[in-house]
């Protein structure tokens, strides 16, 4: 097994940049970079003889979650191809580090696929459509994550069964929207480009106008308005609600095992239990350091139960805790998520991060690439109950959160989806990069998108083979499934 590490040449390219205030010196040297590095270099993606073994790689990964967790994970992406994309970013990470770049960097998203984007509420209390999944944020490469995104809604709309030239046109339109949204940062003034965000009530409106010259825009967009107005039904009142219970006159959080187990059940009454309960307590109160607000409403709230959960496809394994905590009084909950933050699987191939405590690089890279952020996020170092020091992010459990259903999207919104996603893409790396030199490398031709979009149908293919050795290896007993979970 052969994995290549990342060449300093990102950070060798960035040294030599321009200074911040020399817009034209940036616009020249993004120009340069595509000089070096043609545009069309990034359109091939052939597997080296040498490549890893995929399935040795996450077993590798494996090795330091949960045990009695990794089957779920490896039920829930053995799904679909598409399930399975969702878990692999090591694996694309270990592929792109041996693709060309044009060495001018970013704040990256590290596992920017099309479910990672949706909406959810700012602390203004308006609903807006962003980024909303850090885990693997680092400076690097930003073809990195455009690369990522756009293989996504190829194997998606391979999952849908969409026809080769739609999936094509889904393709060519995410990474063109990319382009435009950054030509467009590059020519705003400083402050426009930094604090451009995309409602959600201009997302009917964006859909509408995407789709004006396609049957079916009217119904598009009443699907829009109805998604919008669902995810403004999940706060944490109706959080609460479903998932807590009353139990000897006091509030719990429901049991619905494996996927999520309340203390008691983990560590019966008794000195463990205590232990780490009081291990949760010094976790809330610590972290309120690392808020933004000194007079954080956080402080009014008291620790009340605590359990464990599992979430998404890529972090399942990973130590994730449901913490419901009491305000004024039994009608005044909050539920916070304590969620392990371990090394971004970028860091095997690009230079390691700045902040030494992982729950700060998620943090970090999460404020400066969303518009707006949780302004419950925040993060902590912790030994726990068996003596292991650990990185956890604390944020919201729900806050109007909701997301694209890919299962059932059709081509036509796929296609204004691609947009949205490509889009606010590009509005995170011009808010933590050199927008004006991406913009210039780019330029104003197709030249780009059309490369990306044969590399994400390249790599699509290898993400198939992928997924029938993992399944392979489930079938075989080689890795543990948890069926039905």
């Amino acid at each position: 097994m052969s994995i290549q590490t990342a060449t300093g040449e990102h950070a060798e390219s960035d040294a030599l940049a321009p200074a911040a205030a020399d817009f034209a010196a940036r616009a020249a040297y993004g120009r340069e970079a595509r000089r070096r590095t043609p545009r069309s270099d990034h359109e091939c993606w052939t597997p080296p003889p040498d490549r890893f073994d995929p399935v040795a790689l996450l077993e590798e990964q494996a090795s330091t979650r949960v045990p009695e967790l990794v089957p779920i994970r490896h039920s829930r992406m053995k799904v679909s191809p598409f399930t399975f994309y969702r878990g692999a970013a090591l694996l694309m990470a270990a592929d792109l580090a041996d693709t060309p770049v044009s060495g001018i960097t970013t704040q990256i998203c590290g596992d920017a696929h099309l479910s990672n984007f949706g909406v959810f509420g700012t602390p203004e209390r308006t609903l807006i459509f962003d980024m909303n999944d850090f885990d693997e944020t680092l400076p690097g490469p930003w073809e990195w994550d455009v690369k990522r995104l756009a293989t996504s809604f190829e194997v998606a709309g391979r999952s849908r069964a969409f026809p080769d030239e739609e999936r094509t046109e889904i393709n060519l339109t995410v990474v063109r929207a990319y382009r435009e949204r950054m030509q467009r940062a590059a020519e705003s003034r400083v402050l426009d480009a930094w604090y451009d965000r995309l409602d959600a009530d201009r997302v009917t409106d964006f859909v509408t106008a995407e789709q004006e010259s396609q049957r079916g825009a009217d119904k598009l967009a009443k699907r829009a308005d109805a998604a919008l107005a669902k995810a403004r039904t999940k706060d944490s009142t109706r959080a609460v609600a479903k998932l807590v219970e009353r139990v000897d006159g006091r509030m719990r959080i429901v049991a619905d095992p494996p996927l999520i187990v309340p203390i008691e059940h983990l560590a019966p009454i008794g000195r463990r239990r205590e232990q780490e309960e009081d291990w949760m307590r010094g976790v809330l109160e610590s972290y309120r350091s690392t808020l933004q607000y000194q007079n954080h409403p956080v402080r009014e709230f008291s620790y009340a139960h605590m359990a464990r959960k599992v979430v998404g496809v890529g972090s399942v394994g990973t130590r994730a805790w449901i913490v419901l905590l009491r305000g004024r009084d039994d009608a005044d909950y909050l539920l916070l998520q304590a969620k392990q933050a371990e090394a971004s699987v970028l860091e095997r191939f690009l230079p390691r991060s700045q902040y030494d405590n992982h729950g700060e690089r998620v943090v970090r890279g999460q404020r400066l690439m969303q518009a707006a952020s949780d302004i419950f996020l925040g993060w902590r170092r912790e030994t726990g109950t068996d003596g292991i020091e650990r990185d956890f992010y604390l944020r919201q459990l729900h806050d109007w959160k909701g997301s694209a259903d890919i299962d059932t999207m059709s081509a036509s919104a796929a296609r204004a989806y691609a947009r949205l996603c490509g889009e606010t893409l590009a509005r995170a790396h011009a808010r933590a990069g050199d927008r004006v030199a991406i913009a210039a490398y780019l330029g104003h031709s197709d030249r780009f998108e059309r490369a990306i979009a044969a590399f994400a149908r390249d790599y699509a293919d290898q993400n198939d083979r992928d997924f029938v050795a993992f399944a392979d290896a489930v079938a075989s007993g080689r890795l543990e499934s948890a069926d039905g979970v």
